[in-house]
């Protein structure tokens, strides 16, 4: 293990957040919420001092192994978490630690979960910070950090793999640096635009901004009690849009930039995931039909909720938990479902259940008949055996993870599809569940225990289970005498 680069990656995260906490102050200062300045100002001090004296030794050995990449991850979003909670304690807006820590890790995890019964009443700076979070975590804090400190040559790919959602993340250009450059400036390009298009459709400037950090963040906080419901048909459907290519695999968009328009239309995971999309809205909107006013009323609604599932963004335009049985299951089946990988959303990603049912079809295949050569293949390109068999753990991590968490929370004496829901919508980073802690409800009512348990089922969620159990394996820390 090289703690020594460890110690200085995370030490430069640290510098990082100071720096992005600066955006929340001048909020601050534009809204005149003076009180608000040293919640923000105490933690800010803290993390750029501490981070200096981490970061500031030059340490000989730079190299960052697979080993090193997912300690680095997993602590650098506790570290970043943990400091982040602090203006929601200090300002006296979220009293209780645990709740604030819940609040911010499920803006940086792009959950969308909260606890808060009054969000309306929260001050504009501590809003901005609570979106913005959405928008820091989404393409991730370390991503941010590669494009600007290449600390560790080609090396810092396994950073990136580690903290990117999906079974595989791959260089879109030779050197780490420049493919994470790539990232955030589409990143960035989808941001601006959308902005402009809801200022064009008449949402105010503020709710603007923090409504596209949770679209393109795919976090989902909003700014209203109703989330998205008080808003014009316009606007949602601007956000429906947003969200959905917000789901989908950036190396797609850098495709189409690059004018290889025929490897962006063929990525076989895009296909399934919009054709998923497609008809998961037509059968919804046929099932609500009676419930508003006309097709194009149940059209909006429909369409909302199913990129709101699908992407795990959180928003609604509607209480859904008052829909039939039938279309709330479809809604909490694409909430397992998730984006694309290589997106900013969460859920058990498209790609991981194309390549699982190929491989159940192929070994049912197998069986009827034995001498068959079937062979895994997505975007016409073999699977290796390694990706498979981590999709299989991965999925197999999941169930047992939700299951052991759905036990502990409901000590709380809560119903099965409120707890049920909530460790789902943690897992897989959506927000919203059904009953209690639907598009109407929040998390406040659950124990101090089960929300440090929620938390953790959204970091696991967000960095997708192994960067956090390997932090926690002891033999992980042990310094290895071979070379590897």
């Amino acid at each position: 293990m090289n703690r020594k680069m460890v110690r200085t990656t995370i030490g430069q995260v640290m510098i990082v957040e100071a720096v992005l906490m600066v955006l929340p102050l001048i909020v601050a200062l534009i809204y005149k919420e003076y009180s608000l300045l040293l919640p923000f100002i105490i933690p800010m001090t803290f993390l750029a001092v501490i981070g200096y004296l981490m970061s500031r030794k030059k340490i000989e050995n730079m190299t960052i192994y697979a080993r090193e990449s997912f300690v680095i991850v997993a602590l650098s979003w506790i570290v970043v978490s943990m400091f982040g909670a602090l203006p929601f304690v200090l300002s006296g807006e979220i009293p209780s630690y645990v709740d604030a820590l819940f609040e911010i890790v499920s803006g940086f995890t792009t959950t969308g979960a909260s606890i808060l019964t009054d969000v309306e009443a929260m001050s504009r700076s501590l809003l901005f910070w609570r979106s913005f979070s959405h928008w820091i975590g989404g393409m991730g804090v370390l991503v941010f950090l590669l494009a600007l400190v290449p600390n560790a040559g080609n090396r810092s790919m396994n950073i990136m793999k580690a903290e990117s959602p999906g079974p595989s993340v791959s260089k879109l250009v030779p050197k780490t640096k420049e493919t994470a450059k790539i990232l955030y400036t589409i990143y960035l390009g989808i941001t601006v635009i959308e902005i402009i298009l809801l200022l064009i459709a008449g949402m105010p400037l503020f709710d603007s901004i923090l409504h596209t950090f949770g679209t393109v963040g795919t976090g989902g906080f909003g700014v209203k009690a109703d989330s998205y419901g008080s808003y014009n048909a316009a606007c949602q459907w601007i956000t429906t849009i947003f969200m959905m290519l917000s789901g989908t695999n950036f190396t797609f968009f850098y495709y189409l930039i690059i004018k290889t328009y025929y490897k962006a239309f063929t990525m076989e995971e895009v296909r399934w995931y919009y054709g998923i999309f497609a008809a998961a809205t037509i059968i919804i909107t046929i099932n609500i039909l009676h419930m508003y006013s006309g097709v194009f009323e149940s059209l909006t609604h429909a369409a909302f909720t199913v990129a709101t599932a699908m992407t795990t963004t959180g928003y609604a335009t509607t209480n859904f938990d008052l829909w039939p049985s039938f279309s709330k299951t479809i809604v909490v089946v694409l909430m397992f479902f998730g984006a694309c990988a290589g997106s900013t959303g969460g859920g058990i990603k498209t790609s991981r259940l194309v390549i699982a049912l190929k491989y159940c079809y192929y070994e049912v295949k197998k069986m009827l008949f034995p001498k068959t050569v079937n062979i895994v293949k997505m975007d016409g390109k073999a699977v290796e055996d390694s990706v498979i068999r981590g999709t299989n753990v991965f999925i197999l991590l999941y169930c047992f993870i939700a299951i052991v968490s759905v036990i502990i929370i409901s000590f709380d004496g809560f119903d099965m599809t409120s707890n049920f829901t909530a460790i789902i919508s943690a897992l897989s980073n959506i927000g919203p569940g059904l009953s209690m802690v639907g598009p109407a409800g929040n998390f406040s009512a659950y124990s101090n225990l089960s929300k440090l348990v929620i938390t953790l089922d959204m970091l696991l969620g967000r960095l997708e289970i192994f960067p956090i159990l390997l932090l926690m394996a002891p033999s992980n820390w042990k310094k290895s005498k071979k070379k590897r």
